[in-house]
Order: structure tokens, then C-alpha cells, then sequence
């Protein structure tokens, strides 16, 4: 069944207005039918069985049959501050951490971070939410990740307060891993994580003091030098599986 994003004002008690690029989709895409039925969720959380009651080139007209009880959401809140990367690699890492179930994508940068053009960078943050929203179609999310504007590091470090539990994978870091720290936590409840992520250059020595100073953890994923877009996926996988619902419940 096809899923769908719907703002919660474009519902009445019981039927939903679809307008915009979805309704292409639908229209000349999916070559969706009156009677065909489809999931949607208001953007808030709640989902829906709807059946499509008119479709045409400009809107489609649906009636909610029955609100179903779905979270796929994690019991683990994790937010990605990401290390700003060259080209067009944020798009993949919006996507693939959308599906792997963060709430929060926020690229940060760092002193290694080359930025060309400050005002293009935050133009690129309607591309990434509509990239994450497609993502969350396909992984049948319940809620829709936030991805923010670009941050400087100094910001971040105030984001950072309150967090239960702070994760930055460093490359120079040879000694504690992931094992290691889930030993040191073992008897705490966490509930929100952020995993921070340097840029392709990596973070200075000076930055990874001061992430320290907050009480992240600084660990190492191996001995293998991961790529900035491998190292997140990698940790936030790490995460859910050991913190969160990846790997299904415990029996």
C-alpha cells in the first residue's frame, strides 16, 4: 500500500485533500484509481487507511476509512550533527539516515569544513527535507526527521546540553570503542543520543577537547578509516541496535 505525507490542515473529520507534487505521483506515476486504497499520515504522527475517492491532474479526494494504531518510530530519540561534506554527499546521508530512524539531521561546520557559498549551503535544505520526506515514504516512517539549517561548531556545543548521551566517532581514537562504552552506560536510561560526525578532513584536536569537556564520548569504529559518509550510518546502526528497536524486541 502507498504511503503518503498530508498536512494536518488539509484534513476534514473524514477526508483528506492531497494537492502538489504528490498527486503527479499518484495521477501519472502510480496511476492510482477511485476505490484504490492508500496509507497516510497527517505529519504528526497518527495514521490513516483512506480510500481514493476522485483523483485528477490537480488534487486527489480521499476518505479516511480508519485511523490504525502504527509507530514505527524508535524508543531511542537520536539526532546526526553531520560534518558538513563536499558535493552532493549529504543527500545520500539524509536519505540513509532518515531510514535508519533518527528524529533530527543537523549539518554543522567545523573548522575543516570548506563552505563555498554560505547562502547556497542553506538553499540546500528544502532539497534534503524533501529528500528525507521520500525516504520516510519508502521506510514507512511515522514521523518526518527534522533537518536543519547548517550550524557552527560553537552552536552545536550548546545543542548539545541535556542530550543523555553524546557519541563522536574520531579517527585518532585508538583505545575505546562502542563496546567499551556500552560497559561504561550499561546502568544509565538513556532515551535521546547524538552522534557527531567530522568532515572529510576530519575534527581538530582543539574541537575534540571540547566535545569532550560536555562528556561525549570519543570512540573508534575500527581500524579501518571510514569515509564521513559511512562513519554515521555506522554508529547510528550501532545505536538502534543496541539502544533502540533495530534488531527487533527482546523476548
Amino acid at each position: 500500500m502507498h504511503k503518503f505525507f498530508v498536512a494536518r490542515d488539509s484534513f476534514t473529520v473524514n477526508s483528506v485533500k492531497i494537492l502538489g507534487e504528490d498527486v503527479k505521483h499518484m495521477y501519472r506515476v502510480l496511476r492510482l484509481e477511485p476505490g484504490d486504497k492508500i496509507s497516510i499520515n497527517d505529519c504528526m504522527g497518527k495514521e490513516y487507511i483512506g480510500e481514493i475517492i476522485d483523483i485528477n491532474k490537480t488534487e486527489v479526494n480521499v476518505k479516511l476509512i480508519e485511523e490504525i494504531d502504527l509507530n514505527n518510530e524508535s524508543s531511542l530519540s537520536v539526532n546526526l550533527y553531520q560534518g558538513l561534506p563536499k558535493s552532493s554527499k549529504m543527500d545520500l546521508i539524509v536519505q540513509k539516515a532518515t531510514e535508519l530512524g533518527v528524529n533530527k539531521i543537523t549539518p554543522i561546520i567545523t573548522d575543516r569544513v570548506v563552505v563555498k557559498s554560505e547562502l547556497g549551503e542553506f538553499r540546500k535544505t528544502d532539497r534534503w527535507r524533501r529528500i528525507a520526506l521520500e525516504a520516510c515514504k519508502q521506510s514507512k516512517r511515522s514521523l518526518i526527521p527534522q533537518v536543519e539549517i547548517p550550524i557552527e561548531f560553537e552552536e552545536l556545543l550548546v545543542q548539545l546540553k541535556g542530550i543523555d548521551l553524546i557519541v563522536v566517532p574520531y579517527e585518532n581514537e585508538e583505545g575505546k570503542g562502542i563496546k567499551a562504552m556500552m560497559k561504561e552506560i550499561r546502568h544509565r536510561d538513556i532515551k535521546s543520543a547524538a552522534v557527531i560526525i567530522g568532515p572529510e578532513g576530519g575534527f581538530e584536536v582543539e574541537e575534540i577537547k571540547k566535545l569532550k569537556a560536555l562528556g561525549a564520548h570519543i570512540i573508534t569504529l575500527g581500524p579501518r578509516i571510514l569515509r564521513t559518509e559511512t562513519a554515521g550510518f555506522v554508529a547510528i546502526s550501532i545505536l538502534m541496535y543496541e539502544l533502540g528497536d533495530m534488531g527487533g524486541l527482546n523476548q
